[in-house]
């Protein structure tokens, strides 16, 4: 855990919920910053961890910003926004409470397509406090961005792309327990995330695709990819994924097929979801539906499924995973509740020339 960078998340009403996402992924994994407490007065007493995953992680979640203060025993430095809602925009109330965070003299992270360095009242109060803004999302100058080259033929890696059936379906969390799960094998493999949450958890390669010039998405991709392929000489490269390729709203999927080529795709689906989270008017795809979309759209190969359990109990879980293996005769199983080796063994089944060692590019 980071040492010294302490942090509060607010995520007021949201979180373990889809709009909560970012507060989700936070207490899950952040390499940095250090997680001191979640505020969200609705589920306030209870520890974080357990409220989420089921087991317990420290990390408790607080009914108000001044209980947050309070258990910190001294000032935090960051209040991070938790919160990550489809329009990404602040209401009233959540306004207030960054503010009070501001003038507290918290430096504030934020994650909404809303960017508070161009709104006056937060400008003018984090100058009077003399603390610092950062809008994660507001993307690069123009003159910044990258159009697609064909540079990602160069990489000679493997790449793995997670995507999934609808938004904040746990894409994230499945590629970070996915290169964790590799690396615990004694396999380099380098995480290249695609939103705002994993760039706030410290992700060294990675760019807030939604908030992007679709002229220049999938050239930002394959940058990201690029280079940390020339600077990690990874054995193998996973790409987060964004929405869902057959979303109306969301085209990002596309983009991350595009940009980084995958050799291979895990798709991530919610049994028990029956229409799009922020989008009841439209019914979740089929996995197989989904899987055929892909695999016509770019030349790749769907190589598993990963189960989000929400709404399940143990005995569905196993089904779930049973009735989709026997379906689509591919790997399934679970990131949260199996163990990380199945994670390996269908990347291994898809690429078993990882299994053998091999000479890095740099020796």
């Amino acid at each position: 855990m980071p040492a010294g960078v302490r942090a509060v998340v607010y995520c007021e009403g949201q979180f373990g919920e889809q709009d909560g996402k970012t507060a989700n992924g936070l207490v899950r994994h952040s390499e940095k910053y250090d997680i001191l407490s979640v505020i969200d007065s609705r589920s306030a007493g209870q520890d974080s961890g357990t409220f989420l995953d089921g087991t317990p992680n420290g990390i408790p979640v607080l009914a108000s910003l001044d209980d947050a203060i309070a258990h910190a025993g001294d000032m935090p430095d960051y209040l991070i926004c938790g919160l990550a809602p489809a329009d990404g925009l602040l209401s009233p109330d959540q306004r207030v409470v960054l503010l009070a965070g501001i003038a507290s003299g918290m430096h504030v992270i934020n994650g909404l397509h809303e960017f508070l360095n161009d709104d006056v009242e937060f400008v003018a109060a984090a100058a009077f406090a003399q603390v610092t803004i950062t809008d994660i999302r507001r993307p690069p100058h123009t003159r910044d961005l990258h159009l697609f080259s064909g540079r990602i033929f160069d990489v000679t890696c493997p790449r793995i792309a997670v995507l999934g059936t609808d938004g904040a379906v746990g894409k994230r969390t499945t590629a970070t327990l996915l290169v964790q799960a590799l690396k615990d094998h004694g396999i380099n493999a380098v995480l290249v995330g695609t939103g705002q949450t994993t760039l706030i958890q410290g992700g060294r390669y990675g760019v807030a695709l939604d908030a992007m010039v679709p002229q220049f998405c999938s050239g930002e991709v394959e940058n990201q990819v690029v280079t940390a392929f020339e600077i990690e000489d990874p054995d193998i490269i996973v790409v987060e994924g964004q929405g869902a390729l057959s979303h109306p709203a969301y085209l990002t999927s596309a983009h991350i097929l595009r940009g980084s080529r995958p050799a291979g795709v895990i798709v991530q689906h919610a049994p028990m979801r029956k229409v799009l989270g922020d989008f009841p008017m439209v019914a979740v795809p089929t996995v197989a539906s989904e899987i055929a979309l892909i695999e016509s759209f770019v030349d790749t190969r769907v190589i598993g499924v990963t189960i989000n359990h929400e709404g399940m109990e143990p005995d569905e879980i196993d089904s779930a995973i049973a009735e989709h293996r026997l379906e689509l005769s591919l790997p399934v199983t679970d990131p949260l509740t199996r163990p990380g080796a199945e994670l390996v063994d269908l990347v291994l089944r898809a690429f078993p020339a990882l299994s053998r060692p091999r000479v890095s590019r740099t020796a």
